[in-house]
């Protein structure tokens, strides 16, 4: 009877380990459906990053119109001195 206790126990023991398993792979699906699957610290670097590129890309757009300006003003010099 002493060996069927003991299976008894190993078989209750690896089904208590495998449900433990699966909980936390359930969590952590859980959690990676909630953030992305991207950490805290990730994300605020992404967010920097992409702050970064926005800012860029605002800068190109001025520097743009700028030069569309200056490219009016000499066109405009040049039909003066003709």
């Amino acid at each position: 009877m002493m060996h069927g206790a003991t299976i008894i126990g190993i078989a209750m023991g690896g089904f208590i380990l495998f449900l433990a398993t699966v909980g936390l792979i359930v969590i952590g699906i859980i959690r990676a459906a909630k953030t992305g699957g991207i950490s805290k610290k990730d994300r605020k670097v992404h967010d920097e990053e992409t702050q970064m590129i926005q800012d860029i890309y605002h800068g190109l757009s001025k520097m743009e119109e700028r030069v569309e300006a200056l490219e009016t003003i000499l066109i405009e010099r040049q039909r003066k001195d003709r």
